[in-house]
């Protein structure tokens, strides 16, 4: 059983509260914490519920907050925290994060990412930045934004490597659909099918038609295909 939860009532100017379900951690924050004057943790909680729950009589300025709470996920309070308190800034204090997840967390509404561990100094002025109204990204969260970005534009890239036509003649091959038949939906003769079908042959580093389809299967995203032909 998680121990009691902790709440502190104080009137400095920054109120803190802490969710992690480590109580070693966050013994050691409070007395951190102590040590600063415009700093006050008001409450400490193993879980996001009781947290939560707290926050309805006593606001925080910042939270403090886990991601991996034992058998729940921090996300769940800030989803909560976000919708109920959106004054509310929230930092994650964390042992680590994907990438996926890193992304998931900024896009809905974290204040930033800090990782457990980086030094004291930073986290007080990760705590300070976040007051601020400022982001404070760890640079292993800068990493997977970096990565993030190099994915969109790879993207991007593909599906500007292909004409309107070549991808209307790729999501017919896709389909199934014989070049007879791809003529026929495009309005295009099949002669003119093949010389596109060559075409995507060569963009696409591959010899046969049913290569052609395996690439197009893996990549379908990426070059914007649909199961339907371009209007």
């Amino acid at each position: 059983m998680p121990p009691p939860a902790k709440m502190i009532f104080m009137t400095n100017n920054l109120k803190l509260l802490l969710v992690d379900d480590h109580s070693l951690f966050r013994e050691g924050l409070s007395r951190l914490l102590s040590a600063e004057q415009d700093l006050a943790l008001a409450g400490e909680f193993a879980n996001a519920r009781d947290a939560i729950s707290a926050m309805k009589t006593s606001p925080a300025d910042i939270v403090l907050l886990d991601y991996d709470l034992g058998d729940e996920s921090g996300m769940v309070f800030l989803e909560e925290a976000r919708r109920l308190y959106p004054a509310t800034r929230i930092l994650f204090v964390t042992a680590g994060m994907s990438d996926s997840d890193t992304l998931r967390a900024l896009d809905r509404g974290a204040a930033g990412i800090f990782l457990k561990h980086s030094s004291p100094a930073d986290l007080l002025q990760a705590i300070r930045t976040v007051a601020a109204g400022e982001t404070w990204l760890d640079p292993g969260a800068v990493q997977a934004l970096v990565s993030a970005a190099k994915a969109s534009q790879q993207k991007v890239r593909t599906r500007e490597l292909f004409t309107a036509r070549e991808r209307a003649v790729l999501s017919a091959v896709f389909e199934g659909l014989t070049n007879k038949e791809i003529g026929a939906r495009l309005g295009i003769s099949e002669g003119y099918v093949k010389a596109v079908l060559q075409q995507l042959f060569s963009k696409t580093g591959v010899r046969s038609r049913s290569q052609l389809v395996r690439i197009a299967l893996e990549n379908r995203d990426a070059y914007g295909l649909s199961l339907e032909g371009d209007e």
